[in-house]
């Protein structure tokens, strides 16, 4: 009679770890996906921010070693992320394919003048960082103009701007979910022990030798529930690379290096940081409450 109470009581001690556990990676598992969408919007970001291009207008007499030392210098730059030289045949033959007509046999000559397409990395696209590029590509004596649309940019950056806040908002509404989600269900997995934990004090056991195997049980339900939830991301992201490869892309590899960590992060953390103060709390409630 006593082994089979024994056996019962070992089957809910495993199903309640396991519901622990399992309760666990669901929550960081949302907070995966979160990551990931927050990895996605910021890549879409900034492939459209480093879509656009300004244009340098140069001289029709500019030499070419001039331009191409012009355009060395400005590969050299930090914040430029690729040049591309257009000729004035090229710009011509261009500008004939969008109207699809040969205007240069209706106006006689090529009024198109060469120029240099520069393009931006995604953290000097402002409307500030754009203007002293600007400055300083316009000290070179044989640029007549430099041309951006300072509108586009503007509108750009400003929804890029909302986009973060409201994300940034979102993302601290849900995890203060998921730390009170974690909390809760380890305080009702503690709650249990409480018994366990009274008779350990009976007999004499200090309160860092009652922790520490809760604080060690923990860390493998943390990691455990970080891995469970990492390896729904890892689906979900085959899937959706799978599926919607139009829609969605994640090459990123090093952020989503960084996603799995701070999972692991949190999983551990927030599971150690609840266990304690749980552990606490039925080490110094009175032994008449431990009935309610």
């Amino acid at each position: 009679m006593k082994n089979r109470e024994k056996g019962f009581s070992k089957t809910r001690l495993r199903g309640s770890y396991v519901t622990l556990v399992i309760s666990v990676s669901l929550v960081l598992f949302l907070l995966g996906v979160l990551g990931l969408v927050i990895i996605n919007a910021r890549e879409l970001s900034d492939y459209f921010r480093e879509s656009l291009s300004f244009l340098v207008m140069l001289d029709d007499n500019a030499r070419e070693a001039d331009i191409r030392m012009l355009q060395k210098d400005l590969d050299a730059k930090p914040y430029v992320k690729s040049t591309k030289y257009v000729s004035k045949d090229e710009a011509a033959a261009k500008l004939k394919e969008d109207l699809g007509e040969d205007f240069i046999s209706f106006l006689g000559d090529n009024p198109l003048p060469p120029s240099i397409d520069v393009y931006l990395y995604a953290g000097y696209t402002s409307p500030d960082s754009v203007a002293k590029i600007e400055k300083y590509v316009l000290e070179y004596p044989f640029v007549k103009e430099v041309y951006y649309e300072e509108s586009l940019l503007i509108l750009i950056n400003e929804n890029v701007r909302k986009i973060s806040i409201f994300l940034l908002a979102i993302s601290s509404f849900l995890f203060l979910i998921a730390v009170t989600i974690i909390n809760n269900t380890i305080r009702l997995s503690i709650y249990s022990k409480r018994f366990i934990i009274r008779t350990m004090q009976l007999v004499g056991a200090t309160r860092p030798f009652i922790r520490k195997p809760f604080l060690v049980r923990s860390i493998y339900h943390g990691l455990f529930a970080s891995l469970i939830a990492l390896t729904m991301m890892m689906g979900l992201l085959y899937l959706i690379e799978r599926e919607f490869v139009l829609l969605f892309s994640f090459e990123s590899t090093n952020l989503l290096i960084v996603l799995a960590s701070v999972i692991i992060i949190i999983g551990v953390l927030i599971n150690i940081v609840s266990t304690y103060f749980s552990v606490n709390r039925y080490l110094d409630i009175s032994e008449d409450k431990l009935y309610f």
